[in-house]
């Protein structure tokens, strides 16, 4: 297939991406107001709590099985590569381009999360489902395609949520954060040794034991407990140091997120696809629960039109401002587009030469398409919830989503003639 054709094939999902953003920035003007504030947070929610889990599941539970789990093998790995590049490569571009501190987070956030779920949901089946059925038989074409985007969606959303977020919170500056009290925190690292079983009248000093070097200090305290009877509670020095490391722990990685509905929809599709047990219960005509799996494939295939939706009216903010950080944009841009994309096609074709990774030409497309996708739209979600970088984010989304329908079908369409 020549590239004039293999052009077409790639150009084909991404208009059709790109109409139904314009369709969204449209309905987000103030002139017809369908798209307000409001009405873009409660979307946001039900895409967030509702319409992605429900894809996930679906998707997932079809296809995935314990062979097809442990042949894609390199997906997650390739995914963790391409975000830690990203962050080296937007570390590079900060210090380059001298951009303010606060700046820095958001600068990797956008180079290392790539938007690994509505785009390669619509791309890959658009181009299996097109005219010149380049990967082969459109059914078996459609559900690897499926497969291999619903696992990169969930493993993309992983590594965000514990990477990408974390790293804006660490350039978050110290007036969005909320302190705490140190000496809050050891009072309730001490109170987790059953002190509540003491009187808080009956406490004895405490005592110092020295000890040789080889052997731990210990706190030795007495207490009175609640029958009257006196005993000694001994604790060592290492466990209040684990306990600290804990609670730090807790403290600045936010596991709320990291374990959010799109997570459970993937966890659950997996199981339900790997046990035969639950995969004939649910999936299939003739399963016993089929009308289930039916209404929760009903729900998921509202998430991609929302998700774009939502892209298109988020778009216009980044209007204001364009000309301010133009180097900063710009910068952004060529590790999005040029030294992503480059440093990809190295890495899969090495995985390939070294056997890797199988010959299946979609599944290469796939880890490569890793490479070439525009910022995730849930950087803008972290921002939002960080409180920092809110209309620079908007700004970098306008500029890299408009040059995605050139940039991001040249790739594509390279993409599809190295493998085919």
């Amino acid at each position: 297939m020549n590239f004039l054709k293999l052009f077409l094939v790639a150009l084909a999902p991404v208009m059709n991406t790109l109409i139904i953003a314009v369709i969204g920035a449209i309905l987000a003007l103030d002139n017809i107001g369908i798209l307000r504030k409001n009405t873009k947070k409660h979307l946001n929610i039900m895409v967030y709590f509702v319409f992605t889990p429900a894809l996930l599941y679906s998707c997932l539970a079809k296809i995935i099985t314990w062979r097809s789990l442990v042949m894609l093998w390199f997906l997650p790995l390739n995914i963790l590569l391409r975000y830690i590049i990203g962050i080296a490569l937007a570390w590079i571009l900060a210090k380059i381009t001298r951009a303010p501190r606060h700046l820095h987070g958001l600068v990797m956030a956008s180079c290392a999360a790539g938007n690994l779920g509505s785009l390669p949901l619509v791309i890959v089946p658009a181009i299996c489902k097109g005219r010149t059925h380049p990967f082969g038989y459109v059914d078996s074409c459609y559900h690897k395609g499926l497969a291999f985007t619903s696992l990169t969606m969930a493993v993309g959303h992983i590594y965000a949520w514990s990477l990408v977020y974390n790293i804006l919170r660490i350039y978050t500056p110290k007036t969005n954060v909320v302190k705490f009290d140190e000496s809050t925190k050891l009072e309730e690292i001490n109170n987790l040794e059953n002190f509540s079983k003491c009187s808080t009248t009956a406490l004895a000093p405490i005592e110092e034991k020295s000890l040789s070097n080889d052997c731990i200090d210990q706190l030795e305290i007495e207490c009175k407990v609640i029958d009257g009877q006196e005993k000694k509670v001994q604790v060592q020095e290492k466990s209040i140091i684990i306990k600290q490391l804990n609670i730090l722990l807790c403290d600045k990685v936010n596991l709320k997120a990291l374990f959010a509905p799109a997570l459970w929809g993937a966890i659950f599709g997996v199981v339900i696809g790997i046990v035969p047990q639950f995969r004939k219960l649910l999936v299939g005509e003739n399963a016993p629960l089929h009308v289930v799996q039916t209404s929760i494939v009903m729900l998921g295939d509202a998430c991609i039109p929302a998700m774009i939706l939502l892209v298109g009216a988020n778009l216009l903010k980044g209007l204001k401002g364009l000309g301010k950080k133009i180097p900063l944009v710009v910068g952004i841009i060529v590790v999005m587009y040029i030294a992503l994309p480059a440093i990809g096609i190295a890495i899969v074709k090495g995985a390939v030469h070294f056997s890797f990774i199988s010959s299946d030409p979609l599944y290469q497309f796939v880890l490569l398409l890793h490479y070439a996708v525009p910022p995730a739209v849930s950087v803008s979600t972290m921002t939002q919830l960080l409180g920092v970088g809110q209309s620079e984010c908007s700004l970098i989304m306008f500029a890299t989503y408009s040059s995605a329908p050139i940039l991001l079908t040249l790739w594509c369409t390279v993409f599809m003639w190295l493998v085919l």
